[in-house]
């Protein structure tokens, strides 16, 4: 129950302060069994950023422990000050982050890099939601560049999983069954069929990539892939003292040589992270549409704004490789799909939203559960990226209307997930200017090519 409740076709009750408002668990909504349990799996994936913290930054266990408690609080902002997503990292732009810390060597040099690029990201998310400009900007982006950025970060987390050396060739059985699985509860034309038919196939769908994942974990510990976790009791120890040491107060802070390095993977984060905006726009006014009994206020500026905090938060305090993203779009589109069914279900889209990450914080300091999942971390990041590979290849080719602009994109993605950020976007401008433009010597011929069909 909550202290104020709303009146059907009314908004959430809220508190006004500035551009935000503050809606609080049993003030302003009532709290979610389902996103709680849900939330006590998932929130597994929120520490399988430790592996990358560890590798690409150097950071010990129990520093990155207490990084991701600063990703905990950073999650549970958007519910809090009036964003209905359920937000998550820039996952698309994990594997484009990654090849930028490439060249930087782990330890101070990485922070201080990382720290430049999640600075230019927070920039970039608060001047344009100041100033109202960011669907100006990303209107400006040509459709093959677009669907080039979202197709390479696709190439990339799928390149980083089945490469050679990657977590496919080290645990081939669990990983395989853990994505196949998933894809087919998630993506499966069958299994969507099958859910409007069995009561129980839409109770499994309402779970993501949950069941999938668990399925991979004990797969993995049966088969020996991964140790049987050592389940300790108690309560988590973030090294809240020790992070100290390694923040951009004691490292240092970069030069503006590192800066503008990062200026074209913070410029790609931010076109990945406002077609998560799109994503989660079209969610909620589905949502809204399906149910009149509550209005749901999107306010993109505010995603901005909140986003803008978010990574200001992990900059200074965390940098972080995965980045502060608007939507965890598996988690959404999941939280979605059981708000339709009614008030019953679900009393509003904040309480979902605020019940999970509020979860998914309190669970960080459950030793129990840390531990349990502490072995099989690497497999709750590679299903997540897997996931995401898929998804952008299936978004970044929906952008593209003609083959011209699905050359220039694809050659952009290769490029891009090979290469990395600033000879991706060299390539995809020089591609879009040579092949694409029509006017360039003042010709007024179409740029399409016609096929034989259309010859004819």
């Amino acid at each position: 129950m909550q202290l104020f409740k709303r009146r059907d076709g009314d908004e959430q009750p809220y508190w006004p302060v500035g551009p935000f408002k503050v809606r609080l668990p049993f003030v302003h909504y009532r709290w979610e069994t389902a996103e709680m349990l849900q939330a006590l799996i998932m929130f597994v994936v929120s520490l399988a950023m430790i592996p990358l913290l560890e590798k690409y930054l150097g950071l010990p266990y129990d520093v990155a422990l207490a990084y991701v408690v600063v990703c905990g609080v950073g999650f549970m902002l958007p519910a809090l000050l009036g964003v209905p997503f359920v937000p998550g990292w820039i996952t698309p732009g994990i594997p484009v982050v990654l090849l930028f810390l490439g060249n930087f060597k782990p330890g101070p040099e990485a922070i201080q890099a990382l720290f430049a690029l999640q600075f230019l990201v927070f920039v970039i998310f608060l001047f344009l939601g100041v100033t109202r400009l960011g669907s100006t900007l990303v209107k400006l982006i040509p459709n093959s560049m677009k669907g080039g950025i979202i197709i390479g970060a696709g190439i990339a987390a799928l390149m980083g999983e089945i490469s050679t050396g990657g977590r496919l060739a080290n645990t081939p059985i669990s990983l395989v069954l853990g994505s196949l699985i998933c894809l087919y509860l998630m993506f499966s034309v069958s299994f969507k069929g099958l859910t409007e038919r069995v009561p129980l196939a839409r109770k499994i769908v309402n779970y993501g990539m949950v069941p999938g994942m668990l399925i991979a974990i004990f797969i993995g510990i049966a088969v020996g892939e991964y140790k049987m976790p050592d389940v300790k009791f108690g309560i988590t120890a973030p090294a809240f003292a020790e992070m100290w040491n390694y923040l951009p107060f004691s490292v240092g802070f970069p030069g503006l040589d590192v800066f503008l390095l990062a200026v074209p993977t913070a410029v790609i984060a931010y076109v990945i992270a406002f077609g998560d905006i799109i994503v989660g726009q079209s969610l909620m006014q589905r949502a809204d549409e399906l149910r009149t009994d509550e209005v749901i206020e999107n306010n993109i500026d505010r995603v901005h704004l909140v986003t803008a905090l978010r990574n200001a938060l992990h900059a200074f305090f965390a940098p972080y490789p995965g980045l502060a993203g608007p939507l965890w779009t598996a988690v959404a589109a999941t939280m979605a799909e059981r708000y339709k069914y009614g008030r019953k279900a679900m009393d509003s889209i904040y309480s979902g939203a605020g019940t999970f990450w509020i979860t998914g914080f309190i669970a960080l300091f459950a030793l129990p559960l840390v531990s349990f999942f502490q072995p099989v971390l690497p497999i709750a990041l590679s299903l997540t990226l897997i996931l995401t590979g898929y998804i952008c290849l299936m978004v970044g080719f929906e952008q593209l209307s003609n083959n011209t602009e699905r050359g220039v994109a694809g050659t952009m993605g290769v490029v891009l997930a090979v290469y990395g950020a600033g000879w991706g976007l060299a390539a995809g401008a020089a591609l879009y200017i040579l092949v694409e433009r029509t006017h360039l010597l003042k010709f007024t011929t179409k740029n399409t090519v016609k096929g034989p069909a259309e010859a004819e």
